[in-house]
């Protein structure tokens, strides 16, 4: 894989972030990269504060001021990470149908007074219809970009923006595993009417019969329906809740060996799925439904790091639900260097060799 190259001899990774237009200031469209960032900016069903389409353009923008350097992936940044330009047509319609989703929530709350019933039925039907014609074309554009053998994640929006990628993984391969960061568990029902939900991504996942374990990590925030979900899954859900993992590490037992346990319950092959909110909020404070606890930064990248080392290949991954404050960038800077992580590490999985590097 093979950048022009005067591209190549421009760009210089220890000089200054440039901005480019391209993620991270790197040299890569998604024609010549090795990994692919499709960026979803939609947040429709969000049910606590909303932002979380600005994400992408947020880490966009954030992105140059990243460092290259990573002394365990040697050249980490000539492995090529492309995204797709911002659809700014669906960060449109997010902001159309938000307005009517949160008129839907709002007639939820105050007790779904029988009168509004008709006019919101309609409201629902409307938001379903919309974020159903989304998914189709996560899908599609996804699929394309695998089909020519790239290596794809998703850069959300809300969490139920991955949803078309995990269908499109599931058509190539026959059995996968799902790792999830998150301070929620994302198995409720249609939440709140909505069939795509953010609130439903996994109860969505477990649709799909290729994916045959669901293994979440860092959960804090959850209600009891969702917790028995669980439990009745016969181990194809496997929770390593954060109030656990917190007492394990109080009694002495090192993170190591909690990674050990996580990636044990993993198959060979995974999709990776990070909710930033799965972060300490302190990383990650404008997000849209912050839960005091979760993982420090290098703690959820080592997990990561453990699974691309234990030889399970990553077949995909997304990063979803990073917000960005109107008083600073923080949550951006924080979102963009764990989607270089992640991608890097991803890539690492498959043991692909790296693009020819600068001479």
């Amino acid at each position: 894989m093979k950048m022009p190259k005067q591209q190549l001899h421009d760009f210089d990774p220890n000089g200054v972030g440039q901005a480019n237009g391209q993620l991270f200031g790197l040299p890569f469209t998604p024609d010549t990269a090795g990994v692919v960032i499709v960026p979803v900016p939609w947040d429709v069903t969000v049910s606590y504060q909303e932002g979380t389409a600005k994400g992408p353009k947020a880490i966009l923008e954030a992105s140059p001021q990243l460092d290259f350097f990573d002394p365990k992936i040697p050249q980490a940044w000539n492995i090529g990470i492309g995204m797709e330009a911002i659809d700014r047509k669906w960060e449109k319609r997010s902001k159309g149908l938000r307005k009517k989703s949160k008129r839907y929530i709002q007639w939820l709350e105050a007790g779904s007074l029988e009168s509004e019933r008709a006019e919101m039925e309609v409201l629902q039907a409307d938001i379903n219809e919309k974020c159903g014609f989304l998914f189709d074309w996560v899908k599609a554009t996804t699929a394309f970009h695998l089909e020519k053998g790239k290596l794809v994640g998703i850069l959300g929006g809300d969490h139920s923006t991955p949803l078309g990628l995990m269908h499109a993984l599931a058509e190539r391969n026959t059995d996968f595993g799902i790792l999830q960061i998150d301070a929620h568990m994302d198995l409720r029902d249609a939440y709140e009417g909505f069939d795509y939900s953010h609130a439903s991504i996994m109860f969505n996942a477990l649709k799909i019969p290729q994916i045959s374990k669901l293994v979440q990590v860092g959960i804090r925030d959850y209600c009891e329906t969702e917790a028995q979900l669980a439990a009745d899954s016969q181990g194809r859900v496997e929770v390593f809740y954060d109030r656990e993992l917190a007492t394990a590490q109080f009694q002495g037992q090192i993170w190591q060996k909690s990674c050990e346990k996580i990636i044990k319950a993993l198959p060979d092959k995974v999709y990776i799925s990070f909710d930033i909110d799965g972060l300490d909020p302190k990383l990650c404070p404008g997000t849209g439904t912050p839960v005091p606890g979760g993982m420090e930064f290098e703690q959820a990248m080592y997990l990561i790091e453990q699974v691309a080392a234990s030889g399970r290949k990553i077949i995909g991954f997304d990063l979803c639900e990073v917000a960005p404050r109107k008083k600073d960038d923080w949550d951006a800077n924080v979102g963009a260097r764990v989607l270089y992580r992640m991608a890097n590490l991803a890539y690492k999985s498959h043991d692909r060799k790296f693009t020819k590097t600068l001479g």
